[in-house]
């Protein structure tokens, strides 16, 4: 069903370590709004899914998303650095630096683990496309607020990538939408 591929969807890169960016960039890896949420949300509303190419594309926009989380990881990772300095860590959750040794996180900006009560699923294609659209666009909105709040030209190079692809995702759940 998934395959490694071991290209992120597009390679990423920071002007510079920045850890309080990173415990900011946390919120979109494991969010509410971030894309684990989104990756869980789309896989396991697909299960119920019977028209074989809607199910595709679920599957196809919950694979990508894992991808997105990848990228986010990275940029996370690379924002880090390589040296723990909880001392210097001013916004956000210092527990990339005193738990996990820098690891990103399957957590928000603030520290707080994901949580599986993110994922809407409710057994109604209908009702489910209008949540994910909807999904996307907090997504995009909460990518938007990040960009403005860096200057880093990789890490904005970054956010418009994802920036484009959620707006991609939401495109084609308005196209299944109307399909239905």
């Amino acid at each position: 069903m998934f395959k490694h591929d071991k290209q992120l969807l597009k390679s990423v890169r920071v002007d510079g370590p920045n850890p309080n960016y990173a415990n900011m960039l946390q919120e979109q890896l494991g969010g509410p709004q971030g894309e684990l949420k989104a990756a869980m949300q789309y896989l396991s509303q697909s299960f119920r899914i019977r028209d074989p190419q809607i199910k595709d594309l679920f599957m196809d926009i919950a694979s990508e998303e894992l991808g997105h989380m990848e990228m986010v990881a990275e940029l996370v990772n690379q924002l880090n650095g390589h040296y723990l300095d909880a001392q210097h860590t001013t916004v956000g959750s210092v527990e990339a630096a005193v738990l996990t040794g820098l690891t990103p996180m399957l957590a928000n900006a603030s520290g707080y683990p994901w949580n599986a009560t993110y994922v809407n699923e409710t057994g109604d294609l209908a009702a489910d496309i209008l949540s994910d659209i909807a999904a996307e666009q907090r997504a995009k909105v909460v990518y938007q607020y990040l960009y403005r709040q860096i200057s880093d030209s990789g890490v904005r190079e970054a956010i418009d990538f994802l920036l484009n692809r959620e707006e991609a995702h939401n495109t084609l759940f308005r196209e299944a939408f109307n399909r239905l």
